[in-house]
């Protein structure tokens, strides 16, 4: 903040009076009209008139300026990943690793909420702003942890089912005395900053017959707010969307990929792309490349850079028959920030066929690479090589492998393009494959330290089996099927599938690890026994701080990976974690909550260790911590996790069967594999229903305020009914495991035993 020097010791005598606390509103006026008063009288009238224009007040108020030098207001986190860079790597040292073992509990708020909480707050002048589940916002004291106000955008319960991944929402952008942020169905709000009143509301989805879903933050610079989408698993064609920070009217729009070439391209670029699709109705299917998490700002080129998605469906011989790039799936485009006018791209994985998205964060970072001084772009996207790209021209200088990886054997430096495994090709036969879909990298945020070259990354081991869907195997022909996934592989048999090959099955693990993106080298690696974890920040403290799922909220050593904290949320976590300072004390927070991607996965298989969330409440809470604090938590309650006993008469083997190949299909991304929940969404084997109240849930919808909506359209009555019987013969089968009456190597029965 700038003021005149004749103006400190007014504002050293407001803080003595403790005024900022008292009246936070009278305290971030005064500072306001300081800050004017220490302008230029041209300055001043233009700061003036636009406060005025705006109907907004002193509070959130951050501009480009601000953010570009935010290395001068180290307490405060400003943006997504803190500055413009994103590197997510803070200056603040008074927590460090001498006294990191006196770090305590500051304060806890209940967040209302059991479902995945994946927000990055931002705080700016003793105000932290974030968004929780189902899209709701929050302003809160940032020290004391009073909410100053809150906003529900009122997202139809119904939306849920659209949303691939769970409620979820990363975050919110404040710029100029407003709150931005995204709606799960779609809507893009502008928050007044000081009351949480709407200020305006455009509607970005331009297609209401297709799945179109936000869950990312938006990203600001220039008097623009830019936001994507998400929703390829559902078949819809991604764009990201610049819009007036003012007044909501769209400046520009980016698609990534092309649409029905008889209807002509929206841009030059889009032709081009179009010749790197096969196939004679590959735009029915959508396309996909939906830019749901990381966009970039670049100053330095007047950039913006997209993470583009998967492709719509996931296999590339169903999507793109015949072959080719599919521009610009799983790509880093650089448009210009004004304009939205493609500069260059770099392709992290040509013809994706496994849902590797580079959707990853990016970081953007000064390097000497082979003795040249280069401005880069970091990326550790879902296909395990981390990337590091030439700003200036999209020229691609490293690609070293960040964990296990089968589907390629290295990246081609020359050609930038990734040298495929041929043994990993599974049109014919299923394939285990490393990274599965869930990625080497998620979304879950890393950290870069920009003056070691050190990397903190939160990384994982985690296959899938793949395998081209049945129903195209037999005939040839996949028809898009509306209102529900269309992956073009094979979901309906896949615990068959893993059944019959568990013997070649890589077992999930999870890590934290310091990586050197140019030499490829790991200074050091945690394994955790779980794969899904959270997001990381690391401080000149000398500190990497991550929650994981198993419920711990651990500090390491920056140098050594050495663990010198650690607390039990008994929650677990992929947030990442924050820290700022006011009046001259550190804080660190952090959300509790799991969920969003692997929601599929359910309850792990032995022997990857269960997370926190199967054993308590998924609790959703928002921690702050400080040194000698003196907070009590509370634990959360033990989650219920007792099987009924289940009816099962005059089921025969064929029908078991068909309701498993529908559970999949329809109800194992939220519900979990083979009917266990990963603690999150309901597990419907600890609940007895009848067959009428199956019914109604599935049919009637009559839980829709929940997110569970109505199937109807896609599910019969008597599908309905196998899948119900389903759930009950699973639920069966646990119980007696857990009865000992089955040992538990031996529960995995047949259909026929049960009619037995």
């Amino acid at each position: 903040m700038l003021y005149s020097k004749s103006l400190k010791k007014e504002l050293e005598l407001i803080k003595k009076l403790g005024l900022q606390m008292k009246n936070k509103i009278f305290y971030f006026g005064l500072i306001s009209i300081l800050t004017v008063v220490g302008c230029s009288e041209s300055e001043k009238d233009q700061a003036l008139e636009k406060t005025a224009a705006s109907g907004s007040t002193t509070i959130g108020q951050i501009n480009d300026q601000r953010i570009l030098a935010a290395e001068s207001e180290p307490g405060n986190w400003l943006s997504h990943g803190r500055t413009y860079e994103e590197n997510r790597f803070s200056p603040l040292t008074q927590i460090n690793k001498e006294n990191v073992s006196q770090l305590s509990l500051a304060w806890y708020k209940d967040m209302g909420t059991n479902r995945a909480q994946e927000s990055t707050p931002i705080v700016v002048d003793g105000i932290m702003f974030l968004t929780s589940s189902w899209s709701k916002v929050f302003a809160i004291d940032a020290v004391s942890g009073e909410t100053v106000w809150s906003f529900d955008p009122e997202v139809p319960g119904e939306v849920a089912r659209k949303s691939c991944c769970d409620v979820v929402n990363r975050g919110v952008a404040v710029y100029d005395g407003k709150v931005y942020f995204g709606s799960l169905d779609g809507r893009l709000f502008a928050l007044n900053a000081e009351n949480g009143e709407k200020v305006w509301e455009v509607n970005t989805i331009e297609d209401s017959d297709r799945f179109y879903t936000i869950t990312g933050a938006p990203r600001v610079a220039k008097g623009k707010v830019f936001i994507g989408n998400g929703g390829a698993e559902f078949g819809v064609r991604g764009y990201v969307t610049a819009y007036d920070t003012e007044t909501g009217e769209q400046v520009w729009r980016f698609y990534t990929v092309p649409g029905d070439p008889s209807l002509g391209f929206e841009d030059p670029i889009m032709e081009v792309a179009a010749g790197t699709w096969k196939g004679s109705n590959w735009w029915e299917f959508g396309g996909g490349g939906t830019v749901w998490n990381s966009i970039v700002y670049d100053a330095d080129f007047n950039n913006l850079y997209l993470g583009v998605g998967n492709g719509s469906p996931w296999t590339r011989e169903i999507r793109s028959p015949g072959g080719g790039d599919n521009l610009f799936l799983s790509s880093i485009v650089a448009v210009d920030v004004d304009t939205g006018v493609y500069k260059w791209h770099y392709q992290t994985t040509p013809g994706d066929n496994w849902d590797f998205t580079a959707v990853q964060d990016m970081a953007l970072a000064d390097m000497n690479i082979d003795g040249v001084d280069r401005k880069v772009l970091l990326q550790a996207p879902k296909n395990g090589f981390f990337y590091v790209i030439d700003r200036q021209d999209g020229k691609l200088l490293r690609a070293n492998p960040f964990a296990t990886v089968t589907w390629a054997s290295h990246v081609d430096l020359e050609t930038g393009r990734p040298v495929e495994n041929p043994d990993m090709d599974y049109s014919e036969e299923a394939k285990w494959v490393l990274p599965g879909p869930l990625g080497a990298h998620n979304w879950q945020a890393m950290s870069v330290d920009a003056k070691s070259g050190m990397v903190y990354l939160p990384a994982q081991d985690n296959p899938l089996i793949y395998s081209l869907a049945d129903e195209y195997k037999k005939t040839g022909i996949y028809k898009r099927n509306p209102g529900r996934a269309n992956l073009g592989l094979e979901f309906g048999r896949i615990t068959q599938l893993f059944l019959d090959n568990i013997d070649d099955w890589p077992t999930p693990k999870g890590y934290l690890k310091a990586f050197n993106p140019l030499t490829g080298e790991e200074s050091w690696s945690i394994e955790i026994p779980h794969y899904w974890n959270g997001g990381v920040v690391a401080t000149e403290g000398g500190l990497v701080f991550q929650g994981d799922a198993l419920g711990m909220f651990t500090a390491y050593d920056k140098d050594s990976g050495e663990q010198l904290w650690q607390f039990n949320t008994y929650t677990s976590m992929l947030a990442p974690p924050i820290t700022y300072m006011i009046d001259g004390i550190q804080y660190v927070s952090i959300l509790t909550g799991t969920g969003g991607g692997d929601l599929f996965s359910g309850e792990p298989l032995d022997p990857v260790q269960k997370p926190a969330s199967l054993n308590y409440n998924n609790s959703g809470r928002l921690l702050v911590f400080k040194l000698n604090g003196t907070e009590e938590y509370p634990q959360p309650n033990l989650r219920i996790r007792d099987i009924p006993e289940q009816l099962l008469t005059n089921v025969s083997n064929s029908d078991m069967k068909k309701g498993e190949i529908l559970y999949h299909d329809f109800c194992a991304g939220c519900h979990g594999l083979v009917a266990r929940s990963g603690g999150v969404i309901p597990d419907l084997r600890l609940v007895a229903h009848t067959d009428d109240t199956f019914e109604l849930i599935v049919l009637d919808g009559i839980l829709s305020s929940n997110g569970m909506s109505s199937f109807s359209d896609v599910v019969t009555k008597e599908e309905t009914k196998l899948i119900h019987n389903y759930v009950r013969g699973r639920a069966e089968q646990d119980r007696l495991v857990a009865l000992g009456e089955i040992a538990s190597g031996e529960e995995r029965l047949t259909w026929q035993d049960l009619d037995d």
